[in-house]
């Protein structure tokens, strides 16, 4: 009677338990490689990691030509909260090349690039709830040299919002402003963006998203409006391993007119 009994409570405890193992599926919501932020933050205890294999940029002006390649972009985020989570961002090696077309002349800069400390906060939204919000707060330590690096500190804040259409279509904003590093390297000033984008889901594998981004600097130097568009693609061939491709152009004389990044991320 009492092996029953046992058998019985057995069964139970598993049937009760089998659902709940179905939908334990992991947070596995990289930031790559969109343009914009995100709310989602990495399940406590879990680790995200992002990078960035090659990630390369020509900005083709009238006097001179600059081409940055930027490998070894890691970004680590440690999830430290049910809705919360730190970031640590290191750009291990980047060479920045710029001609002058006039005299002909070409200086090459190589080198480790900056620090990057964030803290991000999921504010609203979850699985069952379309709209979902946070805000994300950061400071950059100038360990690299300029132009690999910023040449001096900054800090920022990020705040993206997102809305699910439909389950294949979601759009997101994100809007950030900064007390961006002068290219001085002495002092720092006003950076503000605003990026919007559409999602579409193809598969739960693969999805799409399709980026514009409006940027205004004010450099003491000179006053830029950066307009870029971008599109870019995730593959994930697990649900913790993800492969990406981003490709954006310059939509006014003032921003960069190529860029294309190639990377991926792992959750542990």
């Amino acid at each position: 009677m009492v092996r029953v009994i046992g058998l019985a409570l057995s069964a139970a405890v598993l049937t009760m338990g089998a659902p709940a193992l179905a939908e334990d599926e992991p947070r596995f919501c990289p930031t790559r490689p969109n343009l914009g932020g995100s709310s989602c933050t990495t399940e406590p205890g879990r680790v995200h990691v992002e990078v960035s294999a090659l990630d390369w940029q020509r900005d083709d002006q009238a006097d001179q030509r600059e081409d940055r390649i930027v490998t070894a972009d890691i970004l680590a985020r440690l999830g430290i909260g049910k809705n919360s989570e730190v970031q640590l961002d290191w750009v291990g090696y980047g060479r920045n090349r710029t001609r002058d077309k006039a005299a002909g002349t070409v200086d090459t800069v190589t080198g480790t690039g900056d620090v990057t400390f964030a803290i991000r906060q999921h504010l609203a939204g979850d699985k069952q709830k379309p709209f979902s919000a946070g805000v994300q707060a950061f400071v950059t330590a100038a360990t690299g040299r300029y132009p690999v690096g910023a040449g001096s500190w900054s800090m920022g804040i990020i705040v993206p919002v997102q809305y699910e259409l439909t389950k294949k279509v979601a759009i997101a904003v994100t809007a950030e402003a900064d007390a961006a590093a002068n290219q001085s390297g002495t002092g720092r000033h006003l950076a503000y963006s605003e990026i919007a984008g559409l999602r579409y889901k193809f598969t739960e594998r693969v999805t799409a998203t399709a980026e514009l981004s409006l940027e205004r600097d004010d450099e003491p130097d000179g006053h830029e409006t950066l307009a870029l568009a971008a599109l870019s693609a995730a593959w994930r061939p697990t649900k913790v391993v993800q492969l990406d491709i981003l490709a954006s152009a310059g939509l006014n004389h003032a921003a960069p007119g190529l860029r294309l990044v190639t990377g991926g991320a792992i959750l542990f």
